[in-house]
C-alpha cells in the first residue's frame, strides 16, 4: 500500500466513524421521550415510593412494570391483556404504570399529565382507564386534546378547578418526566416496555406476559 492510498483510507475510516457515532447519538435521541427530569438520588430505578400502583397486595413478591403512552397504539392494544391479568393475579403481583409518552405523539404528554392531575385527586385508575378506553377518539391527531381530557375529569366527578390547576402546573410535568428520566436510564426505547421483578420482558405475544408472571411466582415459592 502507497503512503496516500494509506492517508486515504486513514481518512475515509474516521469520517466513518464520526459518522457513525453522530448516527447512533441521533437514533438515541428520537428514540427516547424527550428531556427526562432529575431524579433525587441520581440512580434510575424500576419503582420508585410514587409510582402508581393499580394493585398492591400484601407480602406481595412480584412486581410487574409498565412504561406506557396513553397515546400509544400498542399500549392501547396491550391494555385488555393486562387487565386480564390484573384480575387473575391481581392478589399476588404488584401492578405499576409509569408514564413514558413519546415525542411523536401529539397528545401523549397531554394525557399523561390529564391521568397525573386525576392521581392527585386519588383517581389515578379511573382515568387511567378512561385514556384506554377512549384512545380512538383522541389519539393520533394533530389537534391539542385539552378539553377532551377535561371533559373526562368532569365525567369523573373530579374537582375540575383542581384537576386544572394540576394539569398546568409545572410539578405535573416534572413528575412525567421523572418516569421518563427512569425508563431511559433503564433501556426503555419504545412502548409498551414491561419489567418482572426489575428484569425487562423481551416479549413476543401477550401470553408471554402471564407465563414471566408466573414464573416469578414459582420462583418465590
Amino acid at each position: 500500500m502507497n503512503p496516500m492510498t494509506r492517508i486515504l483510507l486513514t481518512v475515509f475510516v474516521v469520517i466513518t466513524a464520526v459518522i457513525g457515532a453522530g448516527v447512533y447519538f441521533s437514533s438515541q435521541d428520537g428514540g427516547t421521550a424527550g428531556a427526562g427530569g432529575t431524579q433525587g438520588d441520581g440512580e434510575a430505578q424500576v419503582v420508585r415510593e410514587n409510582s402508581h400502583r393499580l394493585s398492591s397486595p400484601p407480602d406481595s413478591d412480584v412486581t410487574f412494570v409498565e412504561f406506557l403512552d396513553f397515546e400509544c397504539e400498542g399500549c392501547g392494544a396491550a391494555f385488555p391483556a393486562v387487565e386480564q391479568l390484573r384480575a387473575q393475579y391481581g392478589q399476588q403481583v404488584t401492578f405499576v404504570a409509569r408514564y413514558f409518552p413519546m415525542p411523536g405523539h401529539f397528545n401523549g404528554e397531554r394525557a399523561a399529565r390529564a391521568v397525573e392531575a386525576a392521581a392527585q385527586q386519588g383517581q389515578f385508575e379511573p382515568m387511567y382507564k378512561k385514556m384506554f378506553e377512549t384512545q380512538s377518539q383522541w389519539g393520533e391527531q394533530q389537534v391539542p386534546a385539552d378539553e377532551v381530557f377535561r371533559g373526562y375529569a368532569t365525567e369523573l366527578g373530579l374537582d375540575v378547578a383542581a384537576w386544572d390547576e394540576a394539569y398546568n402546573a409545572p410539578a405535573t410535568l416534572e413528575r412525567i418526566k421523572d418516569d421518563i428520566a427512569d425508563g431511559t436510564a433503564l433501556g426503555v426505547q419504545g412502548t409498551p416496555t414491561f419489567f418482572v421483578n426489575g428484569k425487562q420482558l423481551d416479549i413476543k405475544t401477550y401470553a408471554d406476559l402471564g407465563a414471566a408472571i408466573r414464573n416469578a411466582l414459582g420462583q418465590q415459592k
